[in-house]
């Protein structure tokens, strides 16, 4: 399928995601590899068997969660406009 010199990685190999771009719709989040590979910009996978693999993960989130802010207390000025 490749007339790449040297030819790119084939769709089994661990640098699978080396291959040429063939097709790009960055608009839609892929890309066609020479390799038949269907690249995702979240990292996952989609082998020309149709096997899937999924994004990787960062091996150490730096994620911070959002806690819910506290109620605001009511005005005499909220109070009086709700009624």
């Amino acid at each position: 399928m490749c007339q790449h010199q040297p030819p790119c990685p084939p769709a089994g190999a661990p640098d699978r995601q080396a291959a040429h771009v063939m097709a790009s719709h960055p608009e839609q989040g892929w890309s066609l590899l020479c390799n038949g590979v269907v690249a995702f910009e979240d990292t996952g996978v989609l082998l020309p068997d149709g096997r899937s693999i999924p994004p990787r993960q960062p091996t150490h989130p730096n994620v911070t969660a959002l806690l819910p802010r506290p109620p605001r207390p009511v005005t005499a000025c909220a109070a009086a406009a709700a009624s």
